[in-house]
């Protein structure tokens, strides 16, 4: 699969977390250009601060294929992770980030922070940035639009 299509099944994703009131931001974890998991913010359905997309994400790929090290893995989210997202990508050893939107607030793969690039760390991620950002970007813009 793709960047493009893949980042199509993350922008489905963000969409389902409308439905609990969750910022939409969507995730999906490819190996061998596999889709093996899908996953969603669920940070007020659950009350709880780690549930983002990336974290979940992780978890689930984590439990599918039985190792917390994650080599070989892409991840497509719809916005730019999190310093907390991204240092979990990296603990994970998560080859590859594909990221729609930008986030020019709490981005930590580019923006404000690079911790997929950081030589300081025991793991670096190749980045592939702005797949589909304009549709990521209005998803979040309507989202925050109706809450004002």
């Amino acid at each position: 699969m793709d960047d493009h299509a893949a980042m199509g099944l993350a922008l489905e994703e963000a969409r389902a977390a409308l439905a609990h009131g969750d910022v939409p931001i969507g995730a999906v974890a490819l190996l061998d250009g596999d889709v093996v998991a899908r996953a969603h913010n669920e940070r007020e359905a659950r009350q709880d601060p780690t549930a983002h997309a990336e974290v979940l994400l992780l978890q689930r790929v984590a439990a599918a294929t039985g190792s917390w090290r994650l080599s070989g893995l892409t991840v497509v989210v719809t916005l730019e992770p999190c310093p907390m997202c991204a240092g979990a990508l990296v603990a994970a050893r998560v080859d590859r980030l594909v990221y729609g939107a930008d986030d020019p607030k709490a981005g930590a793969t580019g923006s404000l922070y690079n911790l997929c690039a950081d030589p300081r760390l025991n793991h670096e991620i190749t980045v592939a940035a702005r797949v589909r950002a304009p549709e990521a970007s209005a998803l979040l813009a309507d989202f925050f639009a109706a809450r004002r």
